[in-house]
């Protein structure tokens, strides 16, 4: 915004606690040290009690129209959705046309309180769905209540929201009434769907009478009941994992394997696979859901395996983004393609979801930060070393070579053998004779599965080194990382326990640890780079935004991108799918201050999607590279 920043204005943007008044008094002192701590205490329990006040008032009105709908005195519809749907100039007044046909208005905050809160397909990641969804078994078990469902194009986790509700209310027989609130004025399609609704539930009336739906209504829907992986599924079932980035998955499979797994990684995405995704996920999801979706569903029914022992795997990070239900996107899949007996484990390192057969041990996750560290440093050297090579082939020669090298290792974990290895490793890179030609550099980074999964962004790493660029793609242990550093920020700023902290340094610890042989390998290295500190991207990062943005890559997309011009990228290509809208924020929102401090930096932002355009993700990336070239002919 120019005028602030032209006109010298103090703009404050921090991250606060909001769960407890101590927590949100002591951080709002430190953010404004010039107002006396005694004012400042005074004001926040002050406002407190305020909002404290506006609740209970506005679940009293809600109870008071419901009392009524229990006796049969009126009918009312909640509209749930996000908090700015509130807005009249957001909604058009749909709050008219519903009492304009007889019905009264309850927001999901007035009555949600009412309702009971069970397990869900889904992740309850937010403090508005878990009243969405409270709401929805409240609507469900009351005559004369509906509930209506506002959203906005591609906002978030609606996409979770909206299937999870609608599962819910299916559960009771209940309508679901989805309208989506967009630049729209005209509002006869959003009276068209509410009088379609009121008419469906006159007839659901009529036909089954008050005292029938009533009695009906008394036996509630169940809530949701994961399948488990049980320990005896260990040695019997096939575990499918999604291909995300083919050289570090491959390893990752090694390690599965020695610690007992019978573990299978899903080849790169053909257009079959993308298809499966589109017929089974929602489609305000994001490009990635639907690649991880795709593929498994596609497996599932190639026949290939025996469905009756068969388990599927996925990450589950636990933040804010929607990576986190792609669990439950599987979930809901698996059950629509006939499926439903099929267990998900959740890979997550912080006991959200637990599976007596599957146990993230400590064997394990040193096996797999190996895995980690051998693909990170493959892939380091191969793409530092292939657009030089004197003799073509002698690069991927000797990628294969050390593939399976470390494959071994990572199976037999020999400490003294991994350390060799690494040494052995660039030494050998070091030795393949290369051409003395300049090459611009080019970084990729963006949303991780598409910076990584070659399908996902089109091999976009081959068509960079096929248009004369070396690329750069930054280490997959670096996202781990940037999780576990987050742990700091939140027991810092809001108010999460020092022991929450505490683990994330330890993670740290480990991570750097299982990397150490690796970064002082390379830092001897005369051709290669060693990474940097999670610490120092951070920093880069922090010229730009607050490291609070941690919902999808967040700050750490930032860090990237800053890093790599301090490193001397030529250029950077930033990947995120069309709905991943933390990453456009994180990304294609900071391109502009990137530039205010570094005039040259060239960067393009690219949306990955099924239905995009390879020829205009093309063309831009030409263009892109027209200007990284030159910028390489003026540093040489």
């Amino acid at each position: 915004m120019p005028e602030i920043r032209e006109n010298g204005v103090a703009l404050i943007m921090p991250f606060l606690p909001m769960d407890r008044l101590s927590r949100l008094t002591r951080r709002l002192a430190e953010e404004f040290p010039a107002v006396p701590a005694l004012e400042i205490r005074r004001a926040a329990k002050a406002a407190w009690r305020e909002k404290d006040a506006f609740q209970r008032d506005i679940q009293r009105q809600g109870e008071k129209v419901l009392a009524k709908v229990r006796r049969g005195e009126m009918k009312a519809i909640i509209l749930g959705g996000r908090p700015y749907h509130i807005d009249p100039e957001i909604n058009h007044g749909i709050s008219s046309i519903v009492t304009s046909l007889g019905y009264a208005v309850l927001t999901e905050q007035s009555v949600a309180h009412l309702g009971e809160y069970k397990p869900l397909r889904v992740l309850d990641q937010w403090m508005f769905h878990t009243r969405i969804y409270s709401a929805a078994y409240l609507a469900g078990t009351i005559d004369g209540l509906e509930l209506v469902q506002l959203n906005s194009f591609g906002c978030g986790l609606d996409a979770v929201v909206t299937d999870q509700t609608h599962d819910i209310l299916k559960s009771y027989d209940k309508i679901y009434t989805l309208i989506k609130i967009d630049e729209i004025s005209n509002t006869g399609a959003i009276k068209i769907r509410l009088r379609s609704l009121a008419a469906a539930v006159e007839e659901r009336r009529r036909k089954a009478g008050r005292q029938s739906y009533t009695d009906a209504i008394r036996h509630k829907a169940s809530a949701y009941k994961k399948v488990l992986f049980e320990k005896f599924m260990k040695k019997e079932y096939t575990i499918l994992s999604p291909q995300m980035s083919p050289i570090h998955f491959e390893f990752l499979r090694h390690a599965f394997k020695a610690c007992g797994y019978n573990f299978e990684i899903l080849p790169s995405v053909d257009t079959g696979a993308v298809e499966e995704g589109l017929k089974y996920v929602n489609n305000d999801a994001c490009y990635p859901s639907i690649i991880v979706t795709g593929q498994l569903i596609e497996a599932v029914k190639s026949g290939k395996y025996d469905t009756d022992k068969l388990a599927c795997i996925i990450s589950q990070t636990g933040g804010g983004c929607r990576a986190s239900n792609y669990i439950g996107f599987i979930r809901k899949a698996l059950a629509d393609a006939g499926y439903p007996h099929i267990p998900v484990i959740s890979l997550n390192a912080s006991g959200l979801e637990k599976h007596p057969g599957f146990k993230m041990s400590l064997r394990f996750i040193r096996r797999a930060l190996r895995a980690m560290v051998y693909g990170d440093l493959l892939n380091r050297l191969t793409l530092a070393t292939r657009p030089y090579e004197r003799t073509p082939g002698d690069v991927d020669n000797a990628h294969d070579y050390w593939r399976s090298i470390a494959a071994d290792n990572i199976r037999h974990m020999s400490a003294r053998k991994f350390s060799r290895n690494v040494q052995r490793m660039v030494a050998a890179f070091d030795a393949i004779p290369i051409t003395d030609e300049k090459k611009p550099v080019v970084g990729v980074v963006g949303e991780i599965l598409v910076k990584y999964h070659p399908t996902a962004n089109n091999e976009i790493v081959k068509v960079l080194e096929e248009e004369g660029a070396e690329v750069k793609v930054p280490d997959l242990i670096d996202f781990l990382l940037y999780c576990a550093y987050n742990m700091n920020f939140k027991h810092e700023k809001l108010g999460r326990s020092k022991i929450f902290a505490h683990f994330g340094n330890i993670a740290i610890s480990m991570m750097e640890s299982a990397r150490r042989r690796m970064r002082k390998t390379l830092e001897k290295s005369a051709r290669f780079s060693a990474p940097s500190s999670i610490i120092e991207k951070a920093e880069a990062a922090s010229e730009f935004l607050s490291i609070g943005n941690q919902t999808g890559e967040g700050w750490f997309l930032t860090g990237e991108m800053a890093e790599l011009i301090r490193e001397g990228a030529d250029g950077i290509v930033c990947v995120q799918p069309f709905a991943c809208l933390p990453n456009h924020i994180v990304g294609k929102g900071v391109i502009q201050p990137i530039r205010r401090k570094y005039p040259s930096a060239n960067i393009v932002a690219i949306d990955y999607d099924p239905g995009a355009s390879e020829v205009n993700q093309l063309n831009r990336i030409k263009l892109m590279l027209s200007l990284a070239k030159e910028n390489a002919e003026q540093a040489g």
